[in-house]
């Protein structure tokens, strides 16, 4: 079933989802027509003939239970996808299919429910093709700056929720890869650059995905951390290094989510593709880590059969472009000539089902007919936007804004007039009432740029209204210079969009918005710089403006969550997820290795570009990822990890740490006249018999004081953040030695330290 979705450009954000909820319960009051398989059977009564339909026994032994009824054929359905659908035209729409990225049938005659995956990186996608609203949440780098575990769950529960109401019972969302190469068109949809961060952030997310009985996921696994030519390219990395860089942010974030699935990516590791690689599927993420779960490949990801299923992998998603399977027929034979053990099989069959019944998935089947709540989901992205917009400069305090006092703003720039800027690729969320500057019937196309109705003209407008707010799209610089010269203050909306697919080729602002930018503040020396971008820019203009702001791609609630902190109502208090350099210079790897002119100016996706198979050297950075590559070579950033201000000062004082280095605690002090949060940082330095000279990230927490109020903050240590990797032992170990525990605001700024010892 498709309909369209509902157009016009000037429809308020209000009347938008009052039209959309309003149209919902139609649809729903009017039984519409769905597959019965789309709705999965409900749990019948009689248990005694269903045993596996006993909550009280364990997921591992229900799953079990099941196996033994299930025949071969059964025992493979259950293990790939039904093909492409409406991915590729041409393609058969499968039966019960629920119009989402993927789906495997499930077993009827059993009561196992089928799986209904959907693209839910930052909030639903596809929502348009049933004519349903998601929310747009703020990007998950974004809702990394936040450093709030309790918002990541959040998060995950909106996705979560709205999933289920729209059928749906698995998100593919979940990235976790680092930031190694920050121009990655994924940087967006990530957590940040180091994997404590990354891994507490991503698992809280799951956790919050999961409370609503909808499966989660983790991905890309492993270093899928470019999209150049990601299908071809071989990361090349040592054993050590991995295990303490990327595997160590999956490892945290599986720990703390206990995910029910994980996808692999569609690159190489050291030679061997991801989806049928032993030591990332079995060495790694079953022995070392202990994951449960599942491993699903990335759509198109999978190569082989056998070597694919004796590696690890436990589904294939969701066929191979010519309808044909590697995990179908050819497994089927594989399995009856004893190519693949039919233990095998049963191990995967196993994980997939337990992931099911540890979920709730069959006790609490989803439906397509009900309706999402767009106001709940609205109110819920705009307080994480507030937690997510950092404020990177700030001076002669321009801001916050008064209001009684400003009597004239000029906005400029990025389509402000009318919405904020979203990312794209499977991450991309239908915009309610189309795209506020290209509307058309429809879901959004691949690669559009899409914007979102949240105005920050409007929102500003209502926190100032005695003052003259005009808007200038800075297409003519000129125009644009002209009005910010008779305004009292200048507020430019850069933009930068990211998507997945392709990479950027610099770190600049595209579209020549660094020329206005620096015309327009020195036009207005009272320049505000707002800039809605996937991941780090350079800013050769910083500093001539006064201010600068990092919204992110900050979601439906956006322009609300940034009027209110640029009048103050919201006091700023997220710090940087990810270093930002002062140029591609600072980089491990100055140009995207593999990236042509040709691929980026055509936007081809790898697949298309035909890229020939390529190393990229994650040797070279090592371990040392982000502001840990800056320390060891002794670079100074534009901008640090971990730093933010506020409209208030923090003071720190008194760290300690107990004696066998798992807390630290510390005195912050609210030295200013605002309450504030704060976000206090951990970071060690480990013994000279490491080899590392620069320190790693091992606890964070977030402290909200009153003007002048001091509290002790006790601060839990990461073990494995202090520890390195054995390569023979296979397992994490602290070393003998003197620890450096530093505590501060910011990566570049720990000025407390203490020591402790490991005997």
């Amino acid at each position: 079933m498709h309909t369209n979705f509902i157009g016009g450009q000037n429809m308020s954000v209000t009347k938008v989802l009052g039209t959309l909820l309003t149209s919902s319960i139609l649809v729903a009051a009017a039984g519409v027509a769905f597959d019965a398989e789309a709705t999965p059977a409900t749990v019948p009564a009689a248990a005694a003939a269903r045993p596996w339909m006993n909550a009280s026994l364990s997921p591992d032994v229900r799953a079990d239970l099941v196996i033994k009824q299930l025949t071969l054929a059964e025992k493979v359905q259950l293990v790939h996808g039904t093909g492409w659908a409406t991915l590729i035209p041409g393609n058969p729409i499968p039966k019960g299919w629920n119009y989402g990225a993927g789906y495997v049938p499930g077993i009827e005659r059993l009561g196992i429910p089928g799986i209904h995956m959907d693209d839910s990186a930052v909030g639903v996608r596809g929502a348009a093709n049933m004519s349903r609203y998601a929310t747009l949440l703020p990007s998950t780098v974004g809702a990394a700056a936040s450093w709030n575990p309790k918002a990541a769950f959040l998060y995950g529960a909106v996705i979560g929720r709205e999933l289920r109401d729209q059928g749906f019972n698995m998100s593919i969302g979940g990235g976790v890869d680092l930031a190694r190469e920050p121009r990655d068109g994924r940087t967006f949809e990530y957590a940040g650059e180091d994997p404590l961060l990354a891994g507490t952030m991503t698992g809280n997310l799951i956790k919050g995905v999961q409370s609503q009985h909808v499966m989660g996921d983790i991905k890309h696994y492993a270093f899928n951390d470019q999209e150049t030519g990601r299908s071809y390219f071989n990361a090349v990395i040592g054993d050590r290094a991995a295990q303490e860089s990327d595997l160590l942010a999956f490892r945290i974030g599986i720990d703390i989510g206990h995910p029910a699935g994980v996808m692999c990516a569609y690159n190489r590791v050291n030679g061997i593709y991801a989806c049928e690689n032993p030591w990332l599927l079995t060495q790694v993420l079953r022995k070392d880590i202990g994951f449960k779960g599942f491993v699903v490949s990335d759509w198109g990801g999978t190569h082989s059969t056998v070597a694919s299923a004796l590696a690890g992998l436990d589904m294939e998603m969701p066929g191979s472009l010519d309808g044909k399977s590697h995990f179908g027929a050819a497994l089927e034979q594989a399995v009856q000539s004893g190519k693949v053990p039919m233990a095998t099989l049963d191990e995967m069959d196993h994980r997939i089902l337990r992931s099911m019944f540890m979920a709730g998935v069959v006790e609490h089947p989803v439906t397509p007919r009900r309706v999402v709540n767009p106001f709940e989901g609205r109110d819920d992205a705009e307080h994480i936007a507030e937690e997510s917009i950092v404020l990177l400069r700030n001076k002669h305090h321009l801001l916050p804004l008064d209001a009684e006092s400003v009597h004239s703003i000029a906005i400029i720039g990025a389509h402000a007039d009318v919405g904020v800027l979203s990312g794209g690729g499977s991450a991309q969320v239908d915009a309610p009432g189309g795209n506020v500057i290209d509307p058309h019937a429809g879901g959004a196309k691949w690669g559009e740029t899409v914007y979102f109705p949240s105005s920050p003209l409007k929102y500003i407008r209502q926190h100032a209204p005695h003052a003259t707010v005009a808007f200038n799209s800075g297409a003519d610089i000129a125009a644009a210079v002209a009005l910010a010269r008779s305004s009292q203050v200048a507020v430019v909306f850069a933009q930068q969009h990211m998507l997945e697919g392709m990479d950027r080729p610099t770190l600049a602002l595209p579209d020549n918005q660094d020329a206005l930018i620096e015309a327009v503040a020195a036009a207005n020396p009272r320049t505000v710089v707002v800039l809605e971008t996937g991941g780090p820019v350079t800013m050769p203009w910083v500093d001539r403006v006064q201010a600068v702001v990092e919204a992110w791609y900050p979601g439906i609630g956006g322009a609300q969550a940034l009027a209110n902190l640029l009048f103050g109502n919201v006091n700023f208090s997220a710090k940087l997820p990810v270093t930002f350099p002062r140029g591609e210079g600072q980089l491990p790897h100055p140009v995207v290795t593999g990236l042509t002119a040709d691929v980026f100016h055509t936007e081809l996706t790898d697949a298309q570009a035909k890229v020939e198979p390529f190393d990229v050297d994650y040797n070279k950075a090592g371990a040392a990822v982000g502001y840990k590559w800056f320390e060891r070579q002794h670079l100074s950033p534009l901008f640090p990890f971990g730093f933010g201000l506020s409209y208030t000062t923090y003071a720190y004082s008194n760290l300690k740490v107990d004696a066998d280095g798992k807390t630290a605690t510390l005195t912050v002090t609210n030295t200013g006249r605002r309450a504030g949060t704060e976000i206090a940082e951990a970071y060690a330095l480990l013994p000279k018999a490491s080899g590392e000279t620069y320190k790693r990230l091992v606890g964070f927490k977030r402290v909200s004081l009153a003007p002048g109020e001091a509290q002790t903050v006790a601060i839990p240590l990461n073990e494995l953040c202090e520890s390195i990797y054995g390569t023979q032992k296979h397992a994490f170990v602290r070393l003998p030695g003197t620890y450096t525990i530093l505590a501060g605001p910011s990566s570049a700024n720990t000025l407390l330290k203490v020591t402790f010892s490991v005997r």
